[in-house]
């Protein structure tokens, strides 16, 4: 019989978290049974035809509201008082020191009675989260509370601006086992946890799985056209990309810049734009598909992507992964993967005058470089991203990890007391 893990995320499906789809696929091909946790997602708006898909398979906790949770808790207040007592100390901890008030944090603890109640009548062994915010401390009350052992993903940036606040340290103290995406995130990680914590810190990069840059075309497009992929928003840099388009125009380069999301600060982009006089040159697509994503990178000659802070994005592998050349900047985990000169141009974050720089050697490349670099793009991603060979170092640790079957399968029966 396949071993029972859950995934849990805040918000599933998402057109950002196709990485995350991707994980649970390989996971599952690889002989784990996987359900699907979300605390929200099941009225968002999707236009990827596997992210429905995924809307279907998976579970929502805030579906009925709040009031439909009150009976789970209830249920695990009378049949372990003291695992609940535990667990409702833990939550108050972590209010004490978080950026959300004590009500938020008894709600996690309401979610996690859930939570555990459908492990236990999955069979569930391990929970895993993404994300080292509120989905990371929900499944940890779950386990105080009884549940199964869990682990969590850490991406960045959100989690290193407020380490402190989110109780980083308690939750990989408390976790089976981290995972960080790059050596990078791991180092982060080490700052906020003592050192004889740090060997429950492991590296597992996001994947990408060979579908989806098989028969890619082996050339990058020579049209003039640059595309930045990534939600609007103030840590993505798109302002600053305006800013050096605009120079580029007065100049007198031919070029074409795509924005490809959506997101909070898309009127003010918009509002640059036009201040600049751009709307020939620079156009945003709003949220589109992962499909259209691919068609996006393929017609282009080069991915742009100036973030002021990330972890890795997905983005940047998926663009290499397609033989597209990455101009972004040396910040974080980017620099483990693209190498300045040889499969992209990095530059520093906030430099209006280097993007621009890059963009013109970009722009002024030859066929013959782009395809260069856009091979050496190509092989660096699939040697580091495979999903596959992610997806078996979280296998094996799931394997290594997960609570043994006869209490994942106890872990919810009706005995009062603690266990």
């Amino acid at each position: 019989m396949p071993t029972s893990i859950a995934y849990f995320v805040n918000q599933y499906p998402k057109v950002s978290h196709s990485f995350i789809r991707r994980e649970i696929a390989a996971v599952e091909a690889q002989g784990f049974e996987v359900l699907r946790i979300a605390l929200r997602g099941w009225d968002a708006e999707v236009v990827d035809q596997d992210d429905r898909a995924e809307r279907s398979r998976t579970r929502y906790l805030l579906r009925q509201g709040l009031r439909g949770l009150m009976a789970p808790m209830l249920r695990q207040l009378t049949a372990r008082p003291g695992r609940f007592w535990s667990a409702l100390k833990l939550a108050v901890r972590m209010a004490a020191r978080g950026e959300r008030a004590l009500p938020y944090h008894l709600v996690y603890l309401a979610e996690a009675a859930q939570v555990v109640e459908w492990c236990a009548a999955a069979g569930v062994r391990h929970i895993h989260a993404h994300f080292g915010t509120n989905s990371a401390e929900i499944v940890m009350l779950a386990q105080c509370l009884g549940g199964p052992s869990y682990s969590f993903t850490v991406h960045g940036p959100e989690e290193f601006d407020k380490p402190i606040a989110l109780g980083l340290d308690e939750k990989i103290r408390r976790s089976a086992f981290t995972v960080a995406i790059t050596s990078f995130c791991r180092s982060q990680l080490y700052r906020w946890v003592e050192q004889g914590a740090w060997d429950k810190i492991a590296i597992v990069h996001c994947g990408l799985e060979r579908g989806f840059y098989a028969g890619a075309p082996t050339l990058p497009a020579l049209a003039p056209r640059l595309v930045c992929i990534g939600r609007l928003c103030e840590q993505k840099g798109q302002l600053l990309l305006v800013e050096a388009a605009a120079q580029l125009q007065r100049q007198g380069i031919v070029f074409e810049l795509v924005l490809a999301g959506d997101g909070e600060m898309r009127p003010q982009i918009e509002d640059r734009i036009a201040h600049h006089g751009l709307q020939q040159q620079v156009r945003i697509t709003g949220w589109i598909s992962s499909q259209q994503v691919r068609e996006e990178l393929l017609a282009a000659r080069a991915m742009v992507l100036p973030s002021f802070a990330e972890g890795l994005p997905v983005v940047i592998m998926e663009a290499m992964a397609l033989r597209r050349p990455v101009l972004t900047t040396y910040i974080a985990g980017i620099p483990e993967l693209v190498i300045h000169g040889e499969n992209g141009w990095l530059f520093p974050a906030g430099d209006v005058e280097r993007l621009v720089q890059s963009m013109q050697s970009c722009l002024a490349a030859s066929p013959e470089q782009l395809a260069r670099m856009g091979q050496a793009a190509q092989l660096r991603a699939v040697e580091r991203h495979s999903i596959n060979v992610e997806a078996g170092k979280l296998v094996r640790l799931f394997q290594a990890h997960a609570t043994p079957q006869a209490q994942a399968l106890g872990m919810a029966a009706p005995a009062g007391g603690t266990r």
